[in-house]
């Protein structure tokens, strides 16, 4: 479970080799971290403003957000949000019945707001796997989180809302982007600090994004400039490159799980599995007597029942041993004061590990970005979100510690995210009209240098006007284009022989040479 700084570092190596295994279009199919274009090309800048919508779909209840965004010299982002339920019934029934649900939600929020008459951008946060081929075109690959409805897997989820949206008929808006909760978080966090170019979730699942050039985008059309790359870190390692880190412990959590041999690295990591990695070793140091007389209880045998919220509880405290002992009492155990010194230092290791793998690869992403940058000295900002990052008590600290150590030539600030689910997708949205009033802009600033096929047909005659009068004596002396004779009598036929005029003296022997009038012979 301890991890030396060289191990870090070869995780680290590792990761960025699987990078760019994501990022190469011969070698992304077989990937396992899949590297996958978000069609975010920019963060923001400050000078967004405007009115948005968005929409928050990734559990039982989803939000509908207003989003108001100033630029008058203080940024300044205005939210209102309303909850709303989705019943069980919707969840496992047709996908039209379940987007016509979200359809009335949100007429019913802009009803309140009485905004019903507008057309507002909206941002969707989609917390589901899907292969996004646009920055609104987002195809559900399965569902997960109890979600079972039928006829939407495979499908362009946004073209479902717009439908279910067009069969009520009393209300439009304009969809522009959808954006899962990681590259949420980065856009939130990069309206308050625009260095921030890595956005990092630690919760119950973990994942992170990052800004990549294209020109290193494989699957992608385009050179110029970059684009958001929502990583899917969690399955590092489903390829086998971590075994040699994985434990025994590790092992059994994957094969008790729902998905095993997949999203290792998060299962090493991520809170939905920490705290029962710290209840199966108290059960293997038990059964070899090394804890609480040997006993085992069954609230200790019992999968689950040792939550990630006890480990930061018990790490919480001072020297922790009077929680331990809540928490062993609560599963049946009797213990000594050395058996909860013993559990405190399990779950200090346990959490250390997982803050120390997160900063093992977010070395590598800083590390690709300084290199892309050409800098000698990278200054960039992450931005983070996630229960385990904001609600352990020391898992930050570590965190920060651990990359700052890794990666010393990069000053990283770590900035915590609010409500990146529902503002960053608002952010997304309000970069992407800024980025379409800058291209329209261009746009009419260089309409004028635009000729059509007309003005240069008319462009062509006016040139052949002038050409005739530069080479006529009467008006050559007035003609702006001069047609002045060079006397070269003829351009070379790959022969080699002599044609034409072979010296300037010999410009009266070559024929159909005349000299306009006030020109000096040669």
């Amino acid at each position: 479970m301890r991890l030396s700084d060289e191990n870090l570092l070869e995780i680290s190596k590792r990761f960025r080799k699987e990078m760019e295994k994501g990022l190469g279009a011969t070698t992304h199919p077989t990937a396992s971290v899949k590297m996958l274009p978000t069609f975010v090309r920019s963060t923001p800048e400050g000078t967004e403003h405007g009115e948005f919508l968005a929409l928050d779909l990734g559990g039982t209840n989803f939000r509908v957000l207003r989003v108001r965004v100033t630029d008058n010299g203080l940024q300044k982002v205005e939210m209102e949000n309303q909850i709303y339920a989705i019943p069980e019934d919707l969840m496992r029934g047709s996908g039209t019945q379940l987007f016509d649900h979200i359809a009335e939600c949100l007429a019913n929020f802009m009803d309140k707001l009485q905004i019903k008459d507008k057309k507002l951008p909206l941002g969707f946060t989609f917390s589901f796997p899907c292969v996004q081929t646009k920055l609104d075109e987002s195809f559900l690959v399965s569902w997960t989180k109890g979600f079972k409805s039928s006829g939407v897997e495979g499908k362009d989820v946004v073209t479902l809302i717009r439908k279910a949206i067009q069969r009520r008929g009393d209300f439009d808006i304009d969809i522009v982007a959808v954006v899962n909760d990681t590259v949420g978080t980065m856009m939130t966090c990069g309206y308050d600090d625009q260095n921030c170019e890595i956005g990092l979730i630690v919760g119950t699942g973990s994942n992170a994004c990052y800004m990549e050039e294209m020109r290193h985008i494989d699957m992608v059309e385009g050179d110029e400039g970059r684009m958001c790359i929502n990583m899917e870190w969690g399955a590092f390692g489903d390829d086998g490159i971590l075994d040699d880190f994985r434990t025994e412990f590790d092992q059994e959590i994957d094969m008790g799980s729902l998905n095993p041999g997949k999203q290792l690295f998060e299962k090493m990591i991520s809170g939905m599995y920490m705290g029962e990695l710290v209840r199966l070793i108290l059960v293997k140091m038990a059964k070899e007597e090394l804890l609480f007389g040997g006993k085992l209880s069954p609230g200790l045998l019992a999968t689950g029942q040792f939550e990630t919220k006890d480990v930061s509880d018990i790490e919480g405290e001072k020297d922790g041993t009077w929680k331990a002992r809540e928490v062993l009492v609560r599963l049946g155990i009797d213990p000594t004061q050395e058996d909860c010194v013993a559990t405190h230092r399990i779950c200090q290791i346990v959490s250390t590990r997982s803050a120390s793998l997160c900063a093992a690869t977010l070395a590598a992403v800083l590390r690709r970005i300084k290199e892309n940058k050409g800098e000698e000295r990278l200054r960039s900002t992450i931005g983070v979100d996630g229960s385990v990052y904001k609600k352990h008590p020391h898992f930050a600290k570590r965190l920060h510690k651990t990359v700052r150590r890794l990666v010393p030539d990069c000053d990283v600030r770590f900035l915590r995210s609010e409500d990146g689910s529902g503002k960053g997708a608002a952010m997304v949205t309000a970069v992407a009209y800024r980025l379409a009033d800058q291209h329209r802009a261009r746009q009419n600033t260089l309409e004028s240098l635009k000729l059509s096929r007309e003005q240069l047909l008319e462009v062509k005659r006016r040139m052949n006007v002038e050409m005739e009068r530069g080479l006529s004596k009467e008006t050559h002396a007035i003609a702006p284009v001069k047609m002045l004779p060079t006397y070269v009598c003829a351009t070379p036929d790959g022969t080699g022989r002599r044609q034409g005029c072979h010296s300037a003296t010999a410009v009266g022997l070559c024929p159909g040479v005349d000299v306009p009038a006030g020109l000096p012979p040669p």
